[in-house]
């Protein structure tokens, strides 16, 4: 089998996952978040998503030190629990992020040429699957580049938010009038604007030490989105109001035009394009990666499994995984997309945390990894079926689907190879060497 090359340290990689979470719940989530939860309500929402992210970067982190391979929650829920949890994760994580590759190109459409969003959303597609066919290296560079550009952006924002006039802390508003449901929907909303840190988790093939790497970067990308998002959603909440801010489609942008500062708009509907172009950057990388593991294992076509012999890329993956999307694009209707991949991604994640429950005591870490990934589970599964009755519907819909297909279509018996059968396997065929 052909490894991918290892080139990424701890700032490399935190970028990747800044990359690949900035942008995200700035510029797509907030407004319905805020029509769903109210404004303190939103708030809440933006912390219970950030913890429950972070109970599943705690888990992400001890798996993908254990197991330093592409893949992330595929390979973790094959090797500590069963071939078809892992299936079933691996296919959850390529729907789910493949409705958000879709998702993203489009919103860069819109921002960049609104009456040609379609095409220059394919353009976009085509130009960033460009870039992650010459290489991580190359992918790295070019989220750094992105993700700096983006944080200047939204820097601009915030301060022209608070320091523009407008901003009152009044329309913070009460915690009256806020429901539980109405949290839990908006938080499962949200949580679409974190999962990009798991991308991080699916270079572990591609990052140096990564028992040190992965475990540091992880939570420290976490911790900045988290950061970045409080912030802006306090700035856009002061200036804007609930009302406005849920029903804004551009709510940064309408953040400047409040503020009265001429020659902004463009600043932001640049920015806007910017940092969703950084997300999708690292989203295809991230879905091809999954799609290596899975062909390499043989639960898609073995084609897929092949590694560009100068790149040292999954080139074929990432054509297909392009290739798809630009369909989507080009014909389909992507309303929704967050909410199916908000579900499909939740269940990824619960898978993940089930997985980490499997792992031994560890005496170096002082944080209560079980009852982490014990309190991971449970908030996955919480906000899956408190979202729109509709993402809940298509989301375990087509993740069925998938589950059918691995149980009848394969010949496959679910619970047949589990941990114990992979790890016997392991020792006979080293004893055969």
């Amino acid at each position: 089998m052909t490894h991918l090359a290892r080139r990424l340290g701890v700032p490399d990689a935190v970028v990747v996952g800044l990359g690949s979470m900035l942008g995200a719940g700035v510029f797509v989530v907030f407004a319905p978040a805020a029509a769903s939860a109210g404004a303190v309500g939103l708030l809440v929402a933006v912390a219970l998503a950030g913890a429950v992210a972070f109970c599943n970067a705690t888990s992400s982190a001890r798996l993908a030190a254990r197991y330093p391979e592409s893949g992330g929650t595929y390979v973790y829920g094959r090797e500590r629990l069963n071939p078809f949890a892992g299936f079933l994760a691996g296919w959850a994580f390529v729907v789910g992020k493949t409705a958000s590759c879709a998702a993203m190109a489009l919103t860069v459409g819109a921002y960049l040429w609104p009456q040609q969003a379609r095409p220059a959303a394919v353009a976009a597609v085509l130009a960033v699957t460009g870039v992650n066919l010459r290489g991580i290296g190359r992918t790295a560079v070019a989220t750094r580049i992105l993700v700096a550009l983006t944080l200047v952006v939204l820097a601009t924002v915030a301060v022209t938010g608070v320091t523009g006039g407008d901003f009152s802390v009044d329309r913070l508003g009460t915690l009256d009038g806020t429901g539980l449901r109405g949290v839990l929907t908006a938080a499962g909303l949200l949580f679409f604007a974190f999962a990009g840190y798991a991308r991080i988790a699916t270079l572990g093939e591609e990052v140096r030490d990564p028992t040190r790497t992965i475990p540091r970067a992880v939570p420290l990308a976490l911790g900045v989105v988290l950061a970045i998002y409080l912030t802006l959603a306090v700035v856009a909440l002061g200036v804007l109001g609930t009302d406005r801010l849920a029903t804004a489609t551009a709510p940064l942008a309408e953040v400047v035009a409040v503020s009265g500062v001429p020659g902004l708009s463009w600043l932001v509907r640049a920015g806007a394009t910017v940092a969703v172009t950084g997300v999708l950057l690292s989203l295809l990388a991230g879905v091809s990666r999954t799609l290596l593991a899975m062909a390499r294992r043989r639960d898609l076509p073995g084609a897929l499994a092949a590694v560009h012999p100068r790149h040292r890329v999954p080139h074929r993956a990432e054509l297909a995984v392009a290739t798809v999307v630009v369909v989507v694009v080009a014909f389909g209707d992507v309303r929704g997309a967050i909410g199916f991949s908000s579900c499909t991604v939740l269940v990824y994640y619960a898978i993940t945390n089930a997985a980490a429950l499997t792992l031994g005591r560890d005496p170096d870490r002082r944080l209560p990894l079980r009852l982490s990934a014990v309190a991971g589970l449970v908030g996955c599964l919480v906000l899956a079926v408190t979202l729109p009755t509709v993402s809940v519907l298509a989301g375990f819909g087509v993740l069925a689907l998938g589950a059918l297909w691995y149980v009848g279509g394969s010949g496959r018996v679910v619970g047949g190879a589990g941990l114990g059968d992979d790890r016997r396997r392991g020792r006979q065929g080293r004893r055969g060497r």
